[in-house]
């Protein structure tokens, strides 16, 4: 039994030493969003100082209307109302009640319309990303 334990103590001082020989690295350099053929690029991009509030195309989806409104600061995206969402149906409504502030925190994030949709969500979600587009789009952004 006492053999037990000094061969585990050792395999654990053993893990204890390797870990304290790993080289550690610093933090990687942040990552640079990508930019996709045919969009325009992030609203940060540099160049892009644009301020003010600019209005998205309305989307027509298979459950009703999408249209988004963005605001610039000096280039960046700090805000996303949804001005139009699916909405004449129960279901709608409640789809896009938990949808739309999911898709404004992810575009917040991006700072661009290359976001991920919300699952449950298609239609809201394509609508919403292709308004979003047209706006920063009509932004110069």
């Amino acid at each position: 039994m006492r053999r037990a334990a000094v061969t585990t103590l050792s395999t654990v001082a053993g893990v204890v030493l390797l870990l304290s020989l790993k080289p550690h690295q610093s933090a990687p350099p942040p990552a640079v969003a990508a930019h996709r053929p045919g969009t325009s690029p992030p609203a940060h991009a540099p160049g892009g100082s644009r301020t003010g509030t600019f209005t998205g195309d309305v989307i027509d989806t298979d459950y009703g209307p999408v249209q988004v409104a963005v605001t610039l600061q000096q280039g960046r995206l700090t805000g996303v109302k949804a001005l139009r969402v699916p909405s004449d149906r129960g279901r709608s409504r409640e789809i896009s009640s938990y949808a739309v502030p999911r898709l404004t925190q992810e575009a917040l994030g991006a700072q661009s319309a290359q976001i991920d949709a919300v699952s449950g969500a298609s239609y809201t979600s394509e609508g919403y990303t292709q308004s979003l587009q047209s706006a920063l789009d009509k932004a110069g952004a």
